[in-house]
């Protein structure tokens, strides 16, 4: 079960999660309480191992901002958090290895993921990044066979188990749920959840998922059109 930990905003969260098992951390570089300037995600982004998942997270910002705040920031993921188009989300694909999409449950671009071109999706309730439980149900269609599916919304310790039985994804996302307050990871919140779902997780040859290790370009550097100039 692949477990991303989100909102992480210091080092001290960012080194406790991974310690603890995360395989990704998420930083939010859209207008939140949890923004960070990428800068200092650099600086943190820095301290993480390499085999674990470092995702800028952007809502409704243009495509080429994008690249150039994930590159600036030293991330190897990006998560597209707002109402992006597909060939927004194919321009932003082209130079990050690993493109993130996030869907409200029930959202019709979850019969077009090909055009989106990615792979890994995130499914969140109808308001995406409040934090909130929605009926897992509206979930229950996500393209799993051929998609890495990644279920966020409100999901803490005690429901974790739950939503994973409920909705087979590959993988869980949290943020609040594992806080003590906005930007502030408690550790026994974030032990219990990682706990939580790894345990909950299915064998991984039922067919809940595709077999692979992680997401297309993991452990990769985001893509660097300034080497590819200077070449």
């Amino acid at each position: 079960m692949f477990v991303k930990i989100c909102g992480v905003t210091n080092e001290s969260d960012a080194l406790l999660a991974v310690a603890l098992g995360a395989d990704a951390l998420g930083f939010v570089l859209a207008p939140s309480s949890r923004r960070v300037a990428p800068d200092r995600v650099r600086d943190i982004a820095r301290r993480v191992p390499g085999d674990v998942l470092t995702v800028g997270v952007f809502r409704n910002e243009l495509p080429e901002r994008v690249v150039e705040l994930a590159q600036r920031a030293g991330l190897k993921a990006v998560q597209l958090h707002g109402d992006e188009s597909p060939a927004e989300s194919r321009r932003v694909a082209e130079q990050i290895p690993t493109v993130i999409k996030a869907f409200p449950a029930g959202h019709p671009g979850l019969d077009h993921i090909d055009d989106y071109g990615t792979e890994t999706v995130l499914v969140d309730g109808p308001r995406p990044g409040s934090g909130q439980v929605f009926d897992w149900s509206l979930a229950e269609g996500a393209p799993r066979s051929r998609y890495r599916v990644i279920l966020a919304g409100g999901l803490d310790a005690d429901i974790v188990a739950s939503a994973i039985a409920r909705v087979r994804p590959w993988g869980v996302d949290v943020s609040s749920g594992v806080e003590s307050e906005p930007g502030r990871k408690d550790p026994a919140r974030l032990r219990a959840f990682i706990e939580a779902a790894r345990a909950a997780a299915p064998p991984p040859d039922d067919g809940g998922w595709p077999e692979s290790a992680g997401p297309p370009g993991w452990g990769e550097a985001p893509y660097d059109w300034e080497e590819e100039d200077r070449s």
